[in-house]
């Protein structure tokens, strides 16, 4: 049974309290995913291209119409460190945040963490100018 067809084949909400524990494709990368690895029963997502299907309106609803792919787009750490991936879907725009399983690739998720300070809102080459008129010296040697 694939994850489109649950939201047919169980009452609403019914993987908020049950694990989820079927093997599903990748719709981007075409990888097979098994909950097994995952280090949870709620794998909602690619281990390898961090992408997932928008199915829930609430976790674990399977309530959603929309099908769009649920893209990567950031990370962020959780009270406790803990990681978490928020996902854009790119059919109607809604953000979710998952938590990052065992088995996801961590070269992925690096890139994702570190693409905010790859391309900042600003030149660096003004970056000495932008610490002087915040009141540092604006020196980017160490030496004092």
């Amino acid at each position: 049974m694939n994850r489109e067809n649950k939201r047919k084949t169980h009452l609403k909400g019914y993987y908020k309290n049950h694990a989820c524990n079927d093997s599903f494709v990748c719709k981007i990368c075409g990888r097979l995913m098994t909950s097994a690895s995952a280090g949870t029963d709620h794998r909602n997502h690619c281990s390898n291209c961090l992408c997932s299907l928008h199915v829930d309106n609430e976790p674990g609803d399977r309530g959603s119409d929309c099908g769009g792919i649920m893209e990567p787009v950031a990370v962020w750490a959780r009270a406790g460190g803990e990681w978490a991936i928020i996902h854009r879907c790119r059919l109607c725009g809604k953000f979710v945040s998952n938590r990052i399983a065992a088995d996801d690739n961590p070269m992925k998720l690096m890139s994702i963490a570190m693409k905010p300070l790859a391309s900042p809102p600003f030149p660096l080459e003004r970056i000495e100018e932008m610490t002087r008129l915040m009141g540092g010296d604006g020196s980017m040697t160490f030496d004092k």
